[in-house]
């Protein structure tokens, strides 16, 4: 299922929430999506915890956080019941979305949004729009610079 507030992103199913963020939940938010796997070391040691900073560190009605479980790897251990546990027991509590299989090994919104692997920082501007990427650990100072950037640019 294509979400429209995130163009590209499509996902099989949700976690750590009652219903999928939609357009009133993201409409004007900068959105910062964590794509991971829960058997990535770096996604568990720096990606995970830099998406949780974020939650904590911005108001919500200006930044949204979301993960994006990006299995292409291991299919058979991550399964959304053993993420679901995962999530619990590393007390992650945005909404993650699992990522739709693809025909070949990598996920479809993986692939749609030009991904290269995992942990994947990726930043929304206010209208939906990507513009940032970035692949491995990035420095909170810059992704804090990077995120408030976004968030003082004017409404469209």
């Amino acid at each position: 299922m294509t979400d429209p507030c995130l163009p590209g992103l499509q996902a099989a199913e949700w976690l750590n929430t009652d219903r999928p963020p939609g357009p009133d939940d993201l409409r004007g938010k900068v959105v910062a999506v964590e794509a991971f796997q829960m058997l990535c070391p770096g996604c568990v040691s720096h990606g995970l915890p830099q998406a949780q900073r974020i939650a904590q560190t911005f108001r919500r009605e200006d930044v949204a956080v979301i993960g994006l479980h990006a299995v292409f790897e291991h299919h058979a251990a991550m399964t959304p019941v053993s993420l679901a546990a995962f999530l619990h027991e590393y007390r992650i509590g945005f909404p993650v979305a699992v990522d739709q299989p693809g025909p070949a090994a990598l996920p479809l919104t993986m692939r749609n949004w030009g991904l290269e692997g995992t942990p994947t920082l990726l930043l929304f501007d206010r209208q939906g729009r990507m513009r940032a990427r970035h692949l491995g650990q990035v420095a909170d100072m810059a992704v804090g610079a990077e995120i408030m950037a976004l968030v003082m640019e004017p409404p469209a």
